[in-house]
């Protein structure tokens, strides 16, 4: 019986093995193909595959278990569950102001700016534009000057156009549509995902590459429910968290 191949990883022996292999092997298991096969190899097989030993590929499989993405049987082997879903992103909900506050206070880089496509991504949010304005910010702690964020952003090419980009220096996107360019900002949804530093988010936060970090994507929509600005922004995992307080009516 053919068994399901899942992706290569290069290991960052800085944070546990266990876990880089479980995030590795979750990420292949979720993005599979439905033609691909539901068996895993074996232990010893995955073990040669990430280059690890066996007892931690063992604690990888049972994070995997415990999730539900993977069955195990003795004797028979180790199987992708069918039926296993991502989990719901955590949504977070509030008001412009509030997020403005969450954008400030950092000593901020323009590090580009000009006009691209939209990731595929993020397509569906400009559905009748090919190119947009594009804004990559560096973020840092204003004392100690040490990198804690970096921004990406995605605006409508009409609101682009009468943005200054020296004002993203002085202040948070949102509080330039809103305050300087004029834009009619209704509401903002926020989506914060845990993920894994790639080399480019490593490189500009100073971590460790495969760190945990906060994935976050805040989409700016105006009173007629057009996209205005798509935002995707990676904060280091020990310096961020998000709270949400809901409030009985």
């Amino acid at each position: 019986m053919t068994s399901f191949a899942p992706d290569s990883i290069v290991l960052n022996r800085k944070l546990p093995l266990w876990y880089q292999v479980s995030q590795s092997l979750r990420a292949s298991i979720l993005g599979r193909s439905p033609q691909d096969p539901l068996r895993l190899p074996t232990e010893e097989q995955l073990a040669v595959h990430y280059g690890v030993s066996v007892l931690t590929m063992r604690q990888a499989l049972k994070e995997l278990e415990d999730e539900g993405l993977i069955t195990r049987h003795r004797r028979r082997g180790t199987f992708i569950e069918p039926n296993a879903l991502r989990t719901a992103p955590v949504r977070l909900l509030g008001s412009v102001d509030a997020i403005v506050a969450q954008q400030s206070g950092m000593t901020t880089e323009l590090l580009e700016h000009g006009k691209g496509p939209v990731p595929p991504e993020l397509a569906e949010y400009f559905p009748d534009l090919d190119e947009v304005g594009t804004y990559h910010r560096l973020r840092s702690d204003e004392k100690t000057g040490e990198p804690t964020n970096h921004a990406r952003n995605w605006v409508r090419p009409e609101l682009a156009a009468r943005l200054d980009p020296e004002d993203l220096v002085r202040w948070p996107m949102t509080k330039v549509l809103r305050d300087v360019v004029g834009a009619d900002i209704s509401r903002i949804t926020d989506t914060v995902e845990a993920r894994l530093a790639d080399p480019e988010t490593a490189q500009l936060l100073q971590v460790p590459l495969l760190s945990p970090i906060l994935h976050y994507t805040g989409v700016t929509y105006d009173t007629e429910g057009r996209v205005l600005d798509a935002a995707v922004i990676h904060y280091r995992g020990d310096r961020f968290s998000f709270t949400v307080t809901l409030e009985a009516t």
